[in-house]
Parts: C-alpha cells; sequence; structure tokens
C-alpha cells in the first residue's frame, strides 16, 4: 500500500470533520450529514480503486 493513500484518507478526514462542525454549529445538521456522507464515499472510491489494482496485481502474478 502506498503511503500517500493514507494521506489523501487522512486529509479528507480532517476536511470533511471540519466541514461538519462548521455546519452543525450554524444549524445545518442535514447539510452536515451528506458532508459526511460525500466524504465517506470518496474514501471507499479511494479504497475500492487500490483494491482492485491488487487483486489484478494477484492474477497477473498467479496466472489467472
Amino acid at each position: 500500500m502506498e503511503v500517500d493513500l493514507i494521506f489523501k484518507v487522512a486529509a479528507v478526514g480532517i476536511l470533511v470533520a471540519v466541514l461538519n462542525q462548521l455546519l452543525v454549529r450554524s444549524g445545518r445538521e442535514e447539510q452536515a450529514m451528506m458532508t459526511t456522507l460525500t466524504g465517506l464515499i470518496v474514501v471507499l472510491m479511494m479504497v475500492i480503486e487500490q483494491i482492485s489494482r491488487m487483486f489484478t496485481m494477484i492474477k497477473s502474478t498467479f496466472g489467472f
């Protein structure tokens, strides 16, 4: 696993946490929830891409 993926996930997490707190404090709980869900989806897409690369590498290694 690449180290930059960990930094990207951490950056998205920090950004979402800050936006979430700002939106909750301003009384926009629904938008805060949508921001959190969007951040989760972005991180899941990054992780799924890496998992796909891993399976492709395994398939090419074992000749499937």
